[in-house]
């Protein structure tokens, strides 16, 4: 798989590249983000990390030209942990964010995961075993059965696939299907969770409960 690497500092790419060499991904680097706008309109990548703190050009503004060209899977990196960084970057149509200093372990880790992701998409449809998610068509088949799902059910369970193998607090899920804004309380989550996995029938052992924190889609 191919990744492309983008930071400004020398050092924090050779860390990156050295890891991802390690476990096999051919890399590219680009020091900016006019380069790696250029760098992928050339070239086919599986996925992209990039820093926020960039010259020339930020990470926010390169993500929206990269996501113009196409879409590609993209960690941001960043010294900076508010919220709002966070949220503006899941709003650009990021897969992830990772605060300064990091465990490059850590990184690999994300990596494989949203590479992963990407894998099990084909023709906007999310596949697992015998799930099937039609995206275009809003449509949710168990083993070639239409399972009728609730928007917000519907919306839950894309919103655990897609995170696959990825703990998810139940703020989180609030704050994904209900907005950020929403004031409920978490037992509206546990509640539809509840019911997706009834409609899920055998493959309902899927959704784990972590205890005291929330949910994961795992396969």
């Amino acid at each position: 798989m191919k990744l492309l690497v983008v930071d400004d500092e020398e050092d924090m790419r050779n860390v990156i590249v050295e890891y991802a060499k390690y476990e096999n991904y051919e890399v590219i680097e680009a020091e900016n983000g006019f380069d790696a706008i250029e760098l992928v309109k050339a070239n086919d990548f599986d996925l992209i990390v990039m820093d926020i703190m960039m010259p020339k050009i930020d990470g926010f503004t390169t993500v929206k030209e990269i996501k113009k060209i196409k879409d590609i899977p993209i960690i941001m990196l960043s010294a900076r942990s508010e919220e709002y960084d966070k949220l503006y970057g899941y709003e650009l149509g990021i897969d992830d964010y990772i605060t300064k200093p990091f465990s490059p372990r850590e990184l690999i880790a994300r990596i494989k995961v949203a590479t992963s992701r990407k894998r099990n998409i084909t023709n906007d449809k999310y596949i697992f075993e015998g799930i099937v998610i039609d995206i275009n068509a809003r449509k949710v088949t168990v083993d070639d059965n239409i399972i009728e799902f609730t928007l917000k059910e519907y919306e839950i369970l894309t919103y655990l696939i897609k995170n696959n193998g990825i703990a998810l607090t139940r703020e989180q899920i609030l704050n994904a299907v209900w907005g950020y804004e929403y004031f409920g309380i978490d037992r509206t989550v546990d509640t539809h969770i509840k019911l997706i996995r009834n409609k899920l029938g055998k493959y309902k052992e899927h959704i784990k409960t972590l205890r005291g924190m929330g949910y994961k889609f795992e396969k």
